[in-house]
């Protein structure tokens, strides 16, 4: 009988890349995984390996969602059978924790931001004070974790000394479809939230005559977005698709001409942030123009695969665009898709959970 492991999230779980890659990986190793999340308006129809449940909840935000999300979770993990628990982020954690208690089953903590840092809570001190304060009490108890890059588990580190492994979310290494393009057409692909860098992006459609810009996701700023490309006049240029399922996903990645990453640093979860839209803009051979995040910058830095941007205006960043435009067959991918996979990271993966597989 193989070992079940119950993984959560709060989100819908439909376009949640990284979920997806991290359960494929544990089927892998021989476990028997049950992905919770929760159905919203907009959820698609899954077709998965492994079994995917969603609650439906009364409240779909703030401090009433995540009391209800978490309650509703601790009954679900508590009257569920399961030998392991895998928490994705901290507004998971608490039920996961008790259950885990509760039950006397190991819990393993995936840490996808520094999640009281996040730029939606920097003007919120109390809420923010909330999720700390669950942080201080939770992660010095957690034996297995991993997160995403270095910067943010040496943040954990040294504040909680607690030696998280680095899993970074990279895409698998597979044949590209991708040819060079002369469609001149710049994508972003992500959370529409604020410090993304979205409302630079299309101020700067104001000075490229010959370009459009798709933005593929979905999420608190879309509205204001939209009425910004209508003020601006640029609304002809910029493209909204919405939330689009891994594949179709990718098919508009590969026939990009550039990809954008303007994230902010509005905090340290995004400071020290490595968006999983970086590599794949990497695996689709879409050259990258991105901000000097600390570990977007030792990417950018170490491998020919695009520019970081060099002054954080409309002008200057359509400028820099045109003449990235120009020099698209100066990038390089192969290099980065061989170092930077699926294939490499989830050996890491598999070292986290190894103390829960069955030897043979």
């Amino acid at each position: 009988m193989r070992k079940i492991i119950i993984v959560s999230v709060t989100n819908d779980i439909s376009t949640d890349q990284r979920v997806h890659k991290v359960c494929q990986s544990l089927e892998s190793m021989g476990l028997e995984v049950i992905l919770w999340g929760r159905k919203l308006s907009y959820s698609q129809v899954l077709h998965r390996s492994y079994t995917t449940k969603r609650m439906t909840l009364l409240f779909s935000s703030g401090p009433l969602f995540y009391l209800e999300y978490n309650f509703r979770l601790f009954l679900i993990l508590l009257f569920s059978k399961s030998h392991l628990l895998l928490s994705n982020d901290l507004d998971t954690l608490l039920a996961n924790f008790l259950a885990s208690k509760f039950k006397g089953i190991p819990l393993v903590y995936d840490s996808h931001e520094i999640f009281p840092e996040a730029p939606e809570l920097l003007y919120r001190p109390t809420k923010k004070k909330i999720w700390e304060s669950l942080e201080r009490w939770i992660l010095p108890k957690i034996k297995y974790s991993y997160t995403v890059c270095h910067s943010i588990a040496q943040f954990y580190m040294d504040r909680y000394s607690i030696a998280m492994k680095v899993v970074r979310n990279v895409p698998y290494l597979s044949p590209s479809s991708s040819t060079l393009t002369s469609s001149k057409t710049i994508i972003y692909q992500g959370g529409m939230n604020p410090g993304r860098g979205l409302e630079l992006a299309i101020e700067m459609m104001c000075y490229l005559d010959d370009f459009k810009l798709k933005i593929i996701g979905d999420g608190d700023e879309l509205k204001s977005l939209k009425t910004l490309a209508l003020q601006k006049g640029v609304e002809h240029k910029v493209e909204f698709l919405g939330r689009l399922p891994f594949n179709d996903l990718k098919a508009h990645t590969e026939q990009a001409s550039i990809g954008i990453l303007f994230e902010e640093p509005r905090g340290l979860s995004f400071e020290y942030s490595l968006p999983n839209k970086l590599f794949d803009y990497i695996h689709a051979d879409t050259p990258v123009l991105a901000s000097s995040l600390v570990e977007v910058k030792g990417i950018m830095n170490q491998y020919q695969i695009g520019e970081l941007i060099r002054e954080r205006t409309p002008q200057s960043i359509a400028q820099q665009i045109e003449e990235m435009s120009q020099n698209l067959s100066s990038y390089e991918f192969v290099k980065a898709k061989k170092e930077l996979n699926w294939q490499i990271e989830s050996q890491i993966l598999k070292g986290v959970f190894s103390p829960f597989l069955d030897k043979a």
